[in-house]
């Protein structure tokens, strides 16, 4: 089979790479030139764990290409997926679907012979039906089918959630349409993946439930955390009692500065609008948006509280910036609230990110940027974790106090011990978990705690 894939970003490169891994001859279409031809050169535009390397592998093995010839590539095609941005719209929160229905006028005008028009792309409840329209007012004549086949990858682990997914939803009520998906997922049908056959609508739907569900996994537990602080309970113990509970799961319950990224944030705000819109409002999904906006000025206001509530003059050394590890992705970081309203109090803020530093500078003005964790701290009079990336996990104590001018650490992540961090005389302040008290006069064992 031949499919094309319009867009390369986060989605339509991971997807479309990971379709050729399937045996599948994909090409993948951009109207940038500039990064077709780095893609050419197998230079990645994102940040994620063996996404070169099997980008590599492919195009060597003629099963994955890249052109910015839409026309071409459409034309050749059994399935055409869009895979294009689908960012908030400014104002009102609605998902901005230009690109998606410009893509479907292109998709027109090039389409031969029977073809799935795929929508990849997060799109709101009726989009489907709306590209269907779309095509059909551009093409009369066109043989064409449209379904819904939202994406569930974790940036991070991307790679891995489509090849071993824990479910794929397909959305169409075209038989003729069914087939040509089934043998395009033929691979995890193998392996006795669960594949949801529904309706457009409903396919559209389960997208954004599924999304605005986790983001209130979240927002639930980081609001049980602030309840923990105030009654010296453990926020960490509390998400272990309940995930246990197999109607709840274990997973998105791990307290923190709130969510960020490409998905929760604008997919919740676009389901609260089309609920809005349609008479049928989502009150736990607007209380869900509103806490999670706050919550990220709390959490800079919780780093100006562990340095005696004033910043004005001192360093704050911030480690991570993406809005989670193994990613470059600052969209929608906590770190873009964080850090201006640090640099706002008047503290001098010296960062470091293994992997987002380069996004980070586009969007974060007067910051001092470092070149690992540890020149970041030197001088620091407190030090802010905000992304969990696995170098920080384990730090050499020792040389984190040595370079310190101050043993204050803001743990937003909860990587650390706060017994261990307090015996080793570190100011220690955490998310939902009682702070151990601190001894200054405790001996740091660096071979015990680095």
């Amino acid at each position: 089979m031949r499919i094309a894939m319009i867009g390369t970003g986060y989605v339509g490169l991971v997807s479309g790479a990971c379709f050729s891994e399937f045996g599948v001859e994909v090409i993948c279409v951009d109207k940038d030139h500039g990064k077709i031809e780095r893609l050419r050169r197998n230079e990645m535009p994102i940040y994620e764990p063996g996404l070169e390397e099997l980008v590599a592998s492919n195009v060597k093995a003629g099963r994955l290409s890249f052109t910015t010839d839409l026309a071409s590539a459409v034309a050749r095609s059994d399935a055409v997926f869009i895979a294009v941005g689908t960012p908030s719209r400014r104002g009102d929160g609605h998902a901005d679907l230009s690109y998606v229905f410009a893509a479907a006028r292109e998709i027109a005008a090039a389409l031969d012979g029977y073809t799935v028009v795929v929508t990849k792309s997060t799109v709101p409840v009726g989009t489907g039906r709306e590209v269907s329209n779309i095509i059909r007012t551009e093409r009369p004549d066109a043989d064409f089918d449209v379904v819904s086949n939202p994406e569930f990858l974790r940036e991070g682990s991307a790679i891995n959630d489509f090849m071993r997914p824990d479910r794929v939803v397909i959305g169409t009520g075209s038989e003729r349409a069914r087939a040509v998906m089934r043998q395009l997922y033929r691979v995890l049908y193998l392996i006795e993946t669960p594949i949801v056959f529904t309706s457009l609508e409903t396919s559209e739907l389960i997208k954004y439930a599924a999304n605005t569900f986790l983001a209130t996994k979240i927002t639930f537990i980081n609001e049980i955390a602030d309840l923990c602080e105030k009654v010296g309970a453990d926020v960490n113990d509390v998400a272990k009692g309940i995930g246990l509970d197999g109607r709840i799961g274990k997973k998105f319950l791990h307290a923190g500065p709130g969510y960020g990224g490409s998905c929760f944030p604008k997919d919740t705000l676009a389901l609260v609008q089309t609920a809005r819109d349609v008479g049928a409002p989502l009150r736990i999904i607007e209380t869900v948006v509103d806490i999670n906006d706050r919550r990220k000025a709390r959490m800079a206001e919780k780093i100006v509280e562990a340095c005696g509530g004033e910043v004005s003059g001192k360093t704050i050394a911030v480690l991570g910036l993406t809005f989670k590890p193994n990613t470059d992705d600052m969209r929608d970081s906590p770190s873009l609230v964080i850090v201006p309203e640090l640099l706002r109090c008047g503290a001098t803020v010296r960062a470091y990110d293994p992997e987002g530093m380069a996004e980070a500078r586009k969007l974060l003005d007067g910051v001092t940027w470092c070149e690992d964790a540890y020149d970041a701290m030197t001088g620091a009079d407190a030090l802010a974790i905000l992304t969990e990336w696995n170098e920080f996990r384990a730090l050499n104590l020792g040389r984190v106090k040595e370079l310190m001018a101050a043993p204050v650490i803001v743990d937003l992540r909860n990587i650390y011990n706060p017994s261990e961090m307090a015996a080793a005389g570190f100011a220690y302040s955490c998310i939902g978990r009682p702070s151990g008290p601190v001894s200054p006069d405790a001996e740091l064992s660096v071979g015990e705690l680095a």
